[in-house]
């Protein structure tokens, strides 16, 4: 009898886990410049950039303090050119926003602290200076 009360209650729990109500996710996403790629870049002149410059760069989502990577996420290039831009949903919480840096590369915009809420989008544009002079 002990054995069937156990394997009963087992299955109500294992039933009562599998319902839990899923949590509600909310989006971060912004757009990223990076430049220059050349050394004196002529005015009004857009050289094409590599998909490299993109594919070396990260934007970084760590927990509040910076004790966990939370994700790392691929900057997209629109086109050949020096624009891009990222999205990622994350459970609701306060995160801190930076990049992976390349070289010198630096930015004004991060690190940043963020509230992501449930259902709610944060945009966090980003601009980041290659340093080539």
């Amino acid at each position: 009898m002990t054995r069937l009360i156990w394997l009963v209650l087992t299955l109500a729990l294992a039933a009562t886990a599998c319902t839990t109500t899923p949590v509600a996710m909310g989006t971060l996403q912004g757009n990223v410049h990076i430049g220059p790629i050349t050394p004196v870049e002529k005015p009004g002149y857009k050289p094409p950039v590599s998909p490299e410059v993109f594919a070396a760069r990260k934007i970084l989502v760590y927990s509040r303090d910076r004790s966990k990577l939370i994700a790392q996420v691929d900057i997209k290039q629109i086109g050949q050119s020096d624009e891009g831009f990222f999205t990622v949903q994350l459970k609701p919480g306060t995160y801190l926003v930076d990049i992976n840096r390349v070289g010198i590369d630096h930015s004004g915009e991060v690190p940043k602290q963020i509230e992501i809420k449930p259902e709610q989008t944060i945009e966090v544009n980003i601009d980041i200076d290659t340093g080539i002079r």
